[in-house]
């Protein structure tokens, strides 16, 4: 059957999240998440569809792309097609042709599940391999402790405390009231929370968002951060803890994240929160 390579409109973005729902499992690689989606629609519901690439066969979604940058691919695919040759080959021919429309001339890098046959043929094809990242897993089957600070989850009312959080984290001014509500209309947040973590005077010190993929599948903890002025007491482990207890109030059945493995101290973070570090992972370059 043939494979077709398309861009889906906004009136097809819940047939295409439903896709990657069903495909989240709790012992499953680490890969493209509902909650990648969901923090993309800051944007709007019409950039997140203008930044989705999907292949079908018969009709049926078998691979699914995000362009999270300009550059840069995020992609899983059907869980049946994970070792799918003709896929994979269809795969690695649109992601070198520029004029297939999907990655640019140029540098380019493709995020991919490390179990899929599509690693290997595009190594095969002279992709090399990025920076090693860690993806981190916290079972959820047991109760998660109390984290130690006072949690709030952020409400229409207390979005400029959330915000202001993530812009002192993260350095960058992009992530403004106006995205968090556009994010929180989206029909993916209603699986999600924000939560902000206060210190003993009441300073908002440390910020996350999770997002469920329904009960019995695997929550993803995009972003977390905690604020430049507040790091080296805890906080990151607390938020960390609240974010797990979060997801498992969800339905959640495990907790994910994934963080670069040269930045040592989150990747300490995480696993003094009881997330278990997984194996190293890579983007394919070109």
């Amino acid at each position: 059957m043939t494979i077709v390579l398309d861009q889906p409109g906004a009136e097809r973005l819940d047939e295409v999240t439903g896709a990657l729902r069903d495909w989240q499992a709790t012992r499953g690689p680490m890969q493209l998440h509902p909650g990648d989606l969901g923090w993309f629609w800051r944007f709007g519901a019409e950039a997140t569809a203008a930044a989705l690439r999907t292949w079908r066969r018969d009709g049926r979604i078998v691979a699914l792309g995000l362009l999270d940058a300009p550059r840069l691919l995020r992609m899983t695919l059907a869980p049946d097609a994970f070792q799918d040759e003709e896929l994979a080959r269809r795969l690695v021919a649109d992601l070198t042709d520029p004029g297939r429309g999907v990655l640019p001339a140029g540098e380019a890098a493709v995020d991919a599940p490390a179990t899929a046959l599509l690693q290997d043929r595009l190594a095969e094809a002279g992709w090399s391999t990025g920076e090693p990242w860690t993806p981190l897993r916290r079972d959820l089957a047991e109760p998660v402790k109390d984290p130690g600070v006072r949690i709030e989850v952020t409400g229409p009312g207390r979005v400029s405390v959330r915000t202001a959080v993530h812009r002192a984290a993260f350095g960058s001014a992009i992530f403004t009231d106006e995205l968090w509500h556009v994010m929180a209309a989206g029909p993916l947040y209603g699986e999600a929370r924000c939560l902000v973590a206060h210190d003993g005077r009441g300073e908002a010190v440390a910020a996350a968002t999770v997002w469920s993929a329904g009960p019995g599948r695997p929550g993803l903890l995009e972003p977390l951060g905690v604020h430049p002025d507040h790091r080296g007491h805890g906080y990151g482990t607390a938020i960390s803890v609240a974010a797990a207890a979060a997801l498992r109030e969800l339905g959640s059945s495990s907790a994910l994240v994934c963080t670069p493995s040269a930045n040592v101290a989150a990747v300490a973070t995480y696993r003094a929160a009881g997330f278990e570090a997984l194996p190293e992972v890579r983007d394919r370059c070109r």
